[in-house]
């Protein structure tokens, strides 16, 4: 796996296939190769770089209190350096901010956007968000990393027939460095893109787990109601990894989208 220093940090990422530039970005905990059912896909039509986030080993860890616009800086700095000037970006969760801020801070790189079950600000919108919101809140604030792992692996794959790739995410959260992912994990509750929504002005598509039971569906809500050129598809029986759980779907929408922009 190749990696460059950028702002000071190295950061690690995998390419695949030729093309326009597709850049992947792994949701908190995990890594680019999370996108097992998406690379092999998308390297048909696209150049696919997917990065491993500031924090996420193998890529430099977080050593104190850090923003969302640092990981989109480390991205925008990561472009320039592979000497791409525009690509798309698809982003999961916490890729999905860092997706935002690119789209804000550094339109003049950014093409398309993907935002995959993620949200402008993880604040409840009904009682029952309040609930899902303060226990993953208590969680990843109290709990080791390795006992968050299992959390948020039965969340990601609730049913039986999910072991393996429950399994997967408790091996790969588990091993997080705890100071790199406590500090994310403040950098996700403090990011509040809302009154900056509507500066993104690349054409957007938000692609929803219908029962995703990390982000709540009215904090994706407010994606759309802040982008002004978006588009909202949500797959049925998905949860918050809906690249795993619903590959052939989510890479049919994918490809879609971004037919002929490009």
């Amino acid at each position: 796996m190749p990696s460059l220093f950028v702002n000071s940090v190295e950061i690690y990422y995998q390419e695949a296939g030729s093309g326009y530039p597709l850049i992947l970005l792994h949701g908190l905990g995990s890594r680019s190769d999370d996108w097992l059912f998406q690379m092999p896909v998308l390297a048909e039509r696209f150049r696919v770089i997917a990065v491993n986030l500031r924090g996420h080993p193998p890529s430099s860890l977080v050593r104190g209190p850090v923003l969302i616009d640092a990981l989109a800086a480390d991205v925008a700095k990561l472009l320039d350096a592979l000497e791409i000037p525009r690509a798309h970006v698809l982003g999961l969760s916490l890729g999905g901010l860092v997706g935002q801020v690119l789209a804000i801070d550094f339109a003049e790189k950014l093409n398309q956007l993907i935002l995959v079950n993620t949200f402008a600000h993880l604040w409840p919108t009904s009682l029952r968000e309040t609930y899902t919101l303060a226990r993953r809140a208590i969680v990843s604030k109290f709990l080791s990393v390795p006992t968050t792992a299992k959390v948020v692996a039965r969340d990601l794959f609730p049913r039986p027939d999910q072991t393996p790739w429950r399994a997967a995410v408790e091996e790969r959260v588990g091993t997080n460095d705890e100071a790199s992912y406590r500090h994310l994990v403040e950098a996700i509750r403090r990011f509040d893109s809302r009154t900056q929504l509507d500066r993104i002005t690349a054409s957007t598509l938000l692609i929803t787990g219908d029962r995703d039971g990390v982000v709540p569906r009215g904090c994706q809500q407010q994606l759309v109601r802040g982008i002004s050129k978006i588009q909202w598809h949500i797959v049925c029986d998905s949860g918050h990894a809906t690249p795993v759980d619903q590959p052939e779907e989510f890479n049919r929408v994918v490809l879609e989208f971004l037919k002929d922009k490009g």
